[in-house]
């Protein structure tokens, strides 16, 4: 999504008094008073000193002052308090330029994220002019013409716009996802045979040790959360069947390498990206820019990249 904040999972300090200021002062901070709503933060602090949301919010209120010094103080202290980072007080400090891109984003902000989006996130892409999985539908026509498949992995399914754009060419169609509300939402789709909740890597970990084969998997705009695509894309060729096809996109910038973009989604050079496809043991189909949405009336720079897996299955690496 946008990058904007999130409401931590934690909604209560304990503290009545402590609730009640950082209510107000969330929304203070919303009409844009940030230097009233700071000064109700730190009372809600002084009664409940333990309430990590409360120092987040802290901390981006510090940002709009422009006291980063003091911003990073307060997410240290939200990121001490709650390790899991529902907040994602980590990707903050990597916008101050005291964090490390790499393990900024944790599995408990990603899924707190989109089960708070969940009930609008159709309405939201539609409004972005969204068009990954059509781009991805494309892009796999090309190199198989009959887009018939037998069983189709969809990493990252979200409510299920990727789904439908190939259900008609699978026999049996699987989702995963980590946020729980939005596996919820493409239940109600019936779109899927078969729909899990989970970590990818772990999920795919899984799927490699009880055999499961695939001969399509697609992930439509879900590795902008993923800093490393070379753990992601060796677990992807574990289940691949010979010759079968991977196909994502990503976001991207001006060099090769990955970076933590100013909307919070991590954007992918080419040269990692054909890295990551190369030292799974897959070989790179295609790779050509695409722009899967649009923001601020602009399409945001990506890549579509099409991989396949050779036939000799030796040549495919063992899955970490």
């Amino acid at each position: 999504m946008n990058g904007e904040s999130i409401t931590s999972p934690v909604t209560s300090s304990g503290n009545l008094i402590a609730d009640r200021r950082y209510r107000f002062g969330r929304d203070l901070a919303g009409r844009g008073d940030f230097d009233a709503a700071a000064d109700l933060f730190v009372q809600a602090l002084e009664a409940a000193p333990a309430f990590a949301p409360a120092w987040f919010a802290l901390g981006e209120a510090r940002v709009k002052l422009g006291d980063d010094a003091g911003a990073t103080g307060a997410f240290h202290r939200a990121l001490a308090i709650d390790p899991d980072d529902h907040c994602g007080a980590a990707l903050q400090l990597v916008r101050l330029g005291a964090g490390d891109a790499a393990h900024a984003m944790s599995r408990a902000y990603v899924r707190a994220l989109f089960d708070q989006y969940a009930p609008r996130f159709d309405a939201a892409l539609r409004s972005l002019a969204y068009a990954g999985p059509a781009r991805l539908r494309e892009a796999i026509e090309k190199v198989r013409p009959d887009m018939t498949f037998d069983h189709m992995l969809d990493l990252g399914c979200g409510t299920g716009l990727a789904g439908a754009a190939f259900r008609s060419q699978v026999r049996h169609l699987t989702g995963i996802d980590l946020s729980p509300a939005m596996v919820a939402q493409a239940r109600t789709k019936q779109i899927y045979d078969r729909l899990e909740n989970d970590d990818l890597v772990q999920f795919l970990a899984t799927e490699r040790n009880i055999g499961s084969v695939y001969d399509l998997v697609v992930a439509a705009d879900v590795f902008v959360y993923v800093f490393d695509l070379a753990p992601v894309a060796a677990a992807v060729a574990a289940v691949l069947c010979p010759n079968g096809l991977f196909a994502f996109t990503v976001e991207t910038h001006g060099g090769d390498g990955v970076e933590l973009g100013e909307k919070l989604r991590y954007c992918h050079g080419a040269e990692h990206v054909c890295s990551a496809i190369e030292t799974a043991g897959l070989r790179v189909r295609a790779i050509s820019p695409v722009a899967t949405r649009i923001e601020a009336d602009e399409g945001v720079p990506g890549l579509l990249a099409l991989a396949v897996r050779p036939q000799a299955t030796d040549d495919i690496p063992a899955s970490p």
